[in-house]
């Protein structure tokens, strides 16, 4: 089975599951789905793993990115599913996944419920040649600024999902 005919679970606007599609349908016809983040720091706090992404991916292929992730399956909880992604894209396995917030993003035809977690470690990092092209640790400020940089060539989602981050940890909420 090709990755277009995955099955992907398929909510309505409110968040809950609804049915199935293959992911293909879901992007060709923009259909409300969830997916998941995960934010990689160091045992410190005090980096983030950033990755570039390869040119192959289906939605915003070579940008920036801090966080793990990807669209939760038919039949998966988002649990499991950063769970699945974070050891798929980078070779976490085993670190506790701690939630984050839940969102929603929404730049046509993209349409999701988005559940963001975060994980500590250190590594070692096994990067996932088909998804991910390189990566880096970079410190808070460096991430604040460049998430703060619209010419920086980064992901929507991730910008929009790691600025709430910031949001939310300069109030005291995460």
């Amino acid at each position: 089975m090709t990755a277009a005919e995955e099955l992907v679970a398929v909510y309505d606007a409110e968040g809950a599951v609804v049915g199935s599609a293959p992911r293909w349908r879901m992007r060709a016809e923009g259909l409300w789905h969830a997916a998941t983040g995960v934010l990689v720091r160091s045992l410190d706090g005090t980096r983030v793993f950033v990755h570039r992404r390869t040119g192959t991916k289906d939605v915003y292929p070579g940008l920036h990115d801090c966080l793990a992730g990807g669209v939760v399956a038919a039949g998966e909880t988002p649990q499991r599913c950063a769970e699945r992604e974070v050891a798929e894209e980078l070779g976490v396995r085993g670190a506790r996944l701690v939630p984050l917030f839940r969102t929603r993003f929404v730049d046509p035809p993209v349409r999701y419920h988005a559940s963001l977690f975060e994980v500590r470690t250190d590594g070692p990092l096994s990067l996932q040649p088909e998804e991910v092209a390189e990566g880096w640790w970079t410190d808070l400020d460096e991430l604040r600024a460049r998430v703060a940089d619209p010419a920086w060539p980064m992901v929507p989602d991730g910008r929009a999902f790691t600025a709430e981050w910031f949001r939310r940890r300069d109030a005291g909420e995460v």
